[in-house]
């Protein structure tokens, strides 16, 4: 009987730590601030890459530190601010996409900061014209 009570209390407990992150956005989103969120590189031609920098303010009173950041295909490469960014101070992440395939293009850059499990997306979308 101890166990399942033991049980059900951890239960409520995650229920109500995974809820409270759910109703408060993207718990990045409460450290950092992204000047955007969905960057349009507009038109390129075939084989032309594109950078663009997704920039973001560190909004807490303590310095934040990107852990990682990783793009939903291999045609784009993110590069990140290493050192941690301090309170009130600026970051960026660079995206660069290497424009192989004519088209349309949505590209998807998650980034991690240290002490949070839940990835931001960044979006790039544009298009690659021959």
């Amino acid at each position: 009987m101890k166990k399942f009570i033991l049980s059900l209390f951890a239960s409520m407990l995650l229920t109500t730590a995974l809820w409270a992150q759910t109703q408060n956005g993207n718990p990045v989103d409460a450290k950092v601030k992204f000047k955007q969120e969905t960057i349009d590189f507009g038109k390129t031609k075939l084989n032309k890459p594109v950078s663009v920098d997704f920039e973001f303010t560190n909004t807490t009173k303590e310095p934040v530190l990107i852990e990682t950041a990783r793009a939903s295909c291999g045609c784009t490469t993110p590069t990140w601010t290493k050192e941690p960014i301090l309170p009130g101070k600026k970051g960026k992440i660079t995206a660069s996409y290497s424009a192989n395939s004519v088209g349309q293009q949505n590209k998807t850059v998650w980034v991690r900061l240290k002490g949070i499990d839940q990835d931001k997306e960044l979006h790039l979308t544009g298009t690659v014209e021959n």
